[in-house]
């Protein structure tokens, strides 16, 4: 019996190859001797400076997730500075004005920073994303548990992004520098 590749399949296979043909490097890579590429080494020397505020804190936290990972013992040799602010407003509402679904909008304004005497400003950026929960009449424990929830998927959304600018930022650095 002959299996044939779904159309989808095919599409990727194509797509995949296209890349290939056109120098496309994940950001990721790792060097031809298995070692972490520029990028994840470069963000594996990233300190993240304490944010303030619960949301804060759950923002540092996945940061030091996606740059610190499992690299104990790298010396540090940048700090990452961030500024962070959620907003929120109602987008359900009642005749009698009580929201009954709320959106949080979340922005983070970072700033890479050498650790030398002159704190150097390597590069910087910005990320916004925005989730939303139900508010459900008489039940606050359950809007205070969505909220939380939310509160942890903004956070993990911007570290993703800022995670993702940082791996571009280095890969390019690398790219410039060898080339």
């Amino acid at each position: 019996m002959t299996r044939r590749l779904p159309r989808r399949g095919l599409l990727a296979l194509g797509g995949g190859v296209a890349l290939a043909g056109c120098g496309f490097q994940p950001v990721y890579m790792p060097t031809a001797s298995g070692r972490a590429g520029p990028a994840q080494r470069e963000m594996e020397a990233i300190s993240v400076s304490n944010i303030p505020d619960r949301p804060g804190q759950l923002l540092r936290q996945a940061l030091q997730e996606r740059l610190e990972g499992g690299s104990r013992g790298v010396p540090r040799r940048y700090d990452l500075a961030v500024v962070f602010a959620v907003s929120g407003e109602g987008i359900g509402v009642l005749p009698d004005n009580t929201a009954t679904r709320v959106r949080l909008v979340a922005s983070a304004d970072w700033t890479l920073q050498g650790l030398d005497p002159a704190r150097t400003v390597i590069t910087r950026g910005r990320a916004r994303t925005s989730d939303a929960f139900n508010v459900l009449d008489q039940q606050y424990f359950a809007a205070d548990l969505s909220n939380e929830q939310v509160q942890r998927r903004l956070a993990s959304a911007l570290a993703d992004q800022i995670a993702m600018q940082l791996a571009v930022f280095f890969r390019r650095q690398a790219a410039q520098q060898s080339g």
